[in-house]
């Protein structure tokens, strides 16, 4: 494939056998002796370039993205009214730190958020370089501002890696493994379950002493679990009646995924402070946080950011919002129930397929066994589906993650579920109980698969 050749095509071509291509090993090579061991890789894709759903790598193998690097490209790759704002900020102004001094971009995008952030009242904003570091910023702002040491979170939550982040997260234990002693009086309930916040109220986290409890209005790296509708509803309530701060960390499912600006909408609830991150600018470092300005009391040098806010991801940010806020919310909307019920389709043919669930183009697939959850034939289907030309993810123990760009056409939708029946139609031997075994297609890396997969 030239260098020249438009990715504006919906249809994968992979043209190296097998994969990766030897421009790809060559770089994998390079890489396996410098990076850090701790990094996690799915499959061995080297990225060239990218537009909009779809993605190139280094020997002209072509890809439709599922992925929206883990669900940020929100706006689509290097869509061209971001890339022009980030060339055009560039040529004024790369630094100076909003911390310090004032910048017009910084105070755009805190305009706009503060606008477009559910709840009452005024509101300002903190900015970060990253969802970790909003998740920080939030758990620090709760303790500042109710005077109360504890929190709740739930299990299978994932807040981050930083360590008040990692003490918030019960995802997988891979990632507090050998970490210890994390931050201290944190308490984790079961997610979807109102009693089980109210049990640790009798038992181990008295509410006069809880400054906040921390959800993700759909859990993300827990396997894209959407709670029951009354569960967010009911958290609103009991922390209007304790005074507890109810805080939202829509990192992942914020910004439009789910069809709406805020994932919180969908139950109509909002969040005393709401974390975002990840899709907020298309790919460039940034996060925030959004708080009434009565929650938001921290003295000046209280919390502060060299590089939270940066002017170029600030610009980004408002051409992807403008983008996201017009056009693509209301994409995701509709691409999503396509998705859905493709999805939901392919189910009837496939018993190992337990459940589809989300909301948008935030969507998980979950593959299970008579025995229970099913990790390894989910990493195959992933595995499969790469050397097929469709990047995937996975969430949760055994859960199939879709989060393409927004962008994605309704085209590009059919495209990935041809693509996805085709992987699981070759690797449904896999699965005893299934009612189709054909042979099982080659697959050219036997590589291990790790189970941990960072967000």
């Amino acid at each position: 494939m030239s260098s020249d050749t438009a990715l504006h095509r919906s249809d994968p071509r992979i043209v190296s056998d097998p994969l990766p291509g030897p421009k790809a090993r060559a770089w994998i090579d390079r890489d396996e002796r410098t990076t850090s061991p701790s990094y996690t890789r799915m499959y061995p894709l080297v990225v060239r370039r990218a537009r909009g759903a779809m993605m190139e790598d280094l020997d002209g193998n072509r890809f439709l993205d599922f992925t929206a690097g883990i669900a940020v490209t929100n706006a689509g790759h290097c869509h061209p009214k971001v890339v022009k704002a980030i060339r055009q900020q560039a040529g004024r102004l790369v630094h100076m730190s909003g911390t310090d001094f004032y910048y017009t971009p910084q105070i755009r995008l805190a305009e706009r958020l503060a606008r477009l952030a559910p709840g009452p009242g005024p509101k300002r904003v903190f900015f970060s370089n990253s969802g970790a570091e909003a998740i920080e910023a939030a758990l620090k702002l709760a303790r500042y501002h109710t005077k109360r040491p504890r929190v709740i979170a739930f299990r299978g939550a994932f807040h981050g890696r930083t360590y008040g982040a990692m003490s918030l997260t019960a995802s997988k234990a891979i990632q507090r493994k050998g970490f210890a002693p994390l931050v201290p009086e944190v308490q984790h309930a079961r997610f979807g379950d109102l009693g089980s916040v109210k049990e640790l109220f009798k038992t181990t986290c008295p509410p006069e002493e809880t400054a906040a409890i921390f959800v993700e209005p759909i859990q993300g790296e827990g396997g894209y679990i959407v709670p029951p509708d009354d569960f967010l509803p009911g958290l609103r309530a009991l922390c209007s009646e304790l005074g507890i701060l109810l805080v939202f960390d829509e990192i992942q499912a914020g910004i439009g995924r789910t069809g709406r600006m805020f994932a919180s909408e969908h139950w109509g609830v909002h969040g005393d402070i709401v974390c975002l991150a990840k899709g907020l600018a298309n790919g460039l470092p940034l996060g925030a946080i959004v708080a009434p300005e009565s929650i938001m009391t921290w003295a000046p040098g209280s919390h502060a950011s060299t590089f939270g806010g940066n002017p170029i991801a600030c610009a980004a940010s408002v051409a992807t919002l403008d983008l996201v806020e017009r056009r693509y919310a209301a994409n995701a909307a509709e691409r999503g129930a396509q998705l859905m019920a493709g999805l939901r389709e392919l189910a009837k043919a496939h018993p190992c397929i337990v459940d589809v669930r989300g909301k948008g183009l935030m969507i998980g697939m979950e593959l299970g066994s008579p025995a229970g959850s099913n990790p390894d034939l989910r990493d195959r289907i992933i595995l499969e589906c790469f050397h097929r030309g469709l990047l995937l993810l996975p969430c949760g123990p055994s859960t199939i993650r879709f989060c393409p760009p927004l962008c994605v056409t309704g085209h590009q939708v059919e495209v990935g579920l041809n693509l996805i029946s085709g992987a699981m139609d070759a690797l449904c031997g896999e699965c005893p109980y299934s009612p189709k075994r054909p042979d099982v297609a080659h697959v050219h890396l036997g590589d291990h698969l790790p189970s941990d997969q960072a967000s």
